[in-house]
């Protein structure tokens, strides 16, 4: 939708005393035993302000530019959860009323119809004045009281000469056409429990019914044609009503509210007979539990289901949303271990009262952030494997559906903290258009902690000693000499050769082994005080080495 904001204007106030005064007597002794969808916080007295201090009216949810103020739901509104408007005219460069429109039903286009294929669009430059479309607006409610769900919708009208007829079509599907010149089809489908309010009334300033349709069985479905719900004008309705609508009658007189608008004589205003507005209480009528994304404003040439449709204007309500809950499968993990670390993700569909909507469907993908992360914001971290498509929880909950990432171990470097982000995909689920986007937190965080190891590896360091002793008892005197050989016949060059002169004969080799080996020694003694001299024989060792055993 593109805002075009109309030049500024100072508003006036008008005061109708009398008549306030006069709905307030009747109006708030019924709203403590009847309930009905006029008497409660929401205003249906045919104008945007609010004129009794406590309730709300279209002036307490939109600014001057159209916009939603506040956000909702927002404590100061409470019991109202979702909020929409529409604009559907412009202006020229000069400030003047543009009649060039994008947005009008083609030739053809049908209530019972289905949207796709069945519903067109096409660019009119010159929509007829009383049935072209200025603004369109919806509220959705829920009574705190009774956990009723209301919705309210507005629309204004360029002028109101003749009597006029007009719908509402309340749409879970995230349906939209703008022409940019000739005939162009709707995008999106029918759901099941869609519903469409038509209602007429006079140039006068009176409501003389509104009638509610359901439409059964999805894209493949078809509108029921028996009402579903019924009502008259609020003003005149006693109470108990389920359904009803208003327009500004001449006691409201020419409405000034504080966003653009325009009439045919002039001014940004709302002459008699411009305004309408209305409300539905679904929960009364058995229509609730259902997410109204899109509503769609429509002028048309009758209340019957077949008549011709004109301008509309198309805005976004949003009431289905998600709530998305992650969890890793650990909390710490070790650098290094084996054991699979995942991501699971719960996302539960919410309708705009806060109760279970319809499961959502489409896709989730994972990211991890890390180390040293405390979350994982859109945009950063490593995709985790393909995107996963959601399926049953376990166990199952209703309104829930859950995917899990694939194993992220092969990720994990370092130790620190790591965090995993799970972004949801609509797809073409027609209850959540708009609601996917990145889910992260603490909750998402895992651990993971430094290891240690020991290795041990055995040194062998070889030495040998000797004995010497002569037969006849003659002292010992003289040199041994020591040779190490790495085979296991003292054959070939020795590896080292150690000498000692006095008893006890020993060696002091200092080279290790690490490895398993075979060595052998051999000893020579030679006298010094004339004996004869002696060679030992060829001692022989051999280790084994294994460093790895269990």
């Amino acid at each position: 939708m593109t805002w075009i904001l109309g030049p500024a204007r100072s508003r006036r106030r008008r005061f109708l005393l009398v008549p306030i005064v006069l709905v307030a007597a009747i109006a708030l002794p019924l709203a403590g035993i009847a309930q009905a969808v006029h008497d409660l916080a929401f205003e249906l007295d045919g104008n945007q302000a609010v004129d009794t201090p406590g309730r709300f009216d279209w002036t307490s949810f939109f600014n001057a530019a159209g916009q939603p103020s506040p956000a909702l739901p927002d404590a100061s509104r409470p019991g109202f959860t979702n909020s929409g408007f529409s604009k559907d005219f412009s202006r020229n460069a000069d400030g003047s009323y543009s009649t060039a429109d994008h947005t009008t039903f083609a030739t053809g286009s049908k209530d019972t119809l289905n949207i796709t294929p069945g519903w067109q669009c096409s660019f009119a430059n010159n929509v007829n004045d009383k049935i072209d479309i200025l603004n369109a607006y919806a509220v959705a409610y829920t009574n705190p009281a009774n956990g009723h769900e209301i919705l309210y919708f507005g629309l204004e009208r360029f002028s109101n000469s003749g009597d006029a007829n007009v719908g509402f079509w309340f749409l879970q599907d995230n349906v939209n056409c703008v022409s940019p010149g000739g005939s162009t089809a709707f995008t999106g489908s029918h759901v099941d429990g869609d519903l469409l309010i038509v209602s007429s009334f006079t140039n006068g300033g009176v409501v003389s019914t509104i009638d509610v349709y359901r439409w059964n069985g999805g894209a493949g479905g078809s509108l029921d044609t028996t009402p579903v719900a019924h009502g008259v004008d609020c003003k005149s309705t006693l109470g108990g009503d389920a359904a009803c609508a208003t327009v500004n009658d001449p006691n409201n007189g020419t409405l000034d509210p504080p966003w653009d608008t325009a009439n045919k004589n002039g001014g940004s205003t709302n002459e008699v007979s411009e305004f309408f507005e209305g409300g539905l209480d679904l929960t009364a009528k058995g229509l609730g539990g259902k997410c109204f994304n899109t509503f769609i404003g429509d002028t048309r040439s009758s209340q019957s289901l077949t008549a011709t449709l004109f301008d509309f204007a198309r805005g976004v309500l949003g009431e289905c949303g998600v709530a998305v809950t992650t969890t890793p499968s650990q909390s710490t993990r070790q650098l290094g271990s084996t054991d699979p670390i995942t991501d699971l993700a719960d996302i539960a569909g919410t309708t705009g009262s806060g109760a279970a909507g319809p499961t959502p469907t489409g896709t989730m993908t994972f990211f991890l952030c890390g180390p040293g992360a405390t979350s994982c914001l859109a945009g950063s971290g490593t995709q985790v494997g393909s995107p996963v498509t959601l399926g049953a929880c376990s166990p199952d909950v209703a309104g829930h559906a859950c995917a899990t990432s694939s194993d992220a171990r092969s990720l994990i470097t370092a130790i620190g903290t790591w965090c995993f982000r799970a972004v949801y995909d609509p797809g073409s689920d027609p209850n959540y258009q708009g609601k996917g986007g990145s889910f992260d937190g603490p909750n998402e965080c895992f651990t993971v902690t430094d290891t240690s190891a020991i290795v041990t590896n055995q040194r062998w360091l070889p030495n040998d000693t000797a004995t010497v002793t002569t037969a006849g008892g003659t002292a010992v005197s003289g040199t041994v000499t020591f040779s190490l050989f790495e085979n296991g016949d003292c054959s070939g060059t020795a590896k080292a050769t150690f000498t000692d002169s006095s008893a006890p004969f020993e060696t002091n080799n200092t080279t290790v082994y690490t490895s398993s080996s075979t060595i052998s020694w051999k000893a020579h003694f030679e006298p010094n005080n004339g004996i004869a001299a002696s060679d030992s024989t060829c001692e022989v060792s051999t280790l084994t080495i294994n460093n790895n055993h269990p």
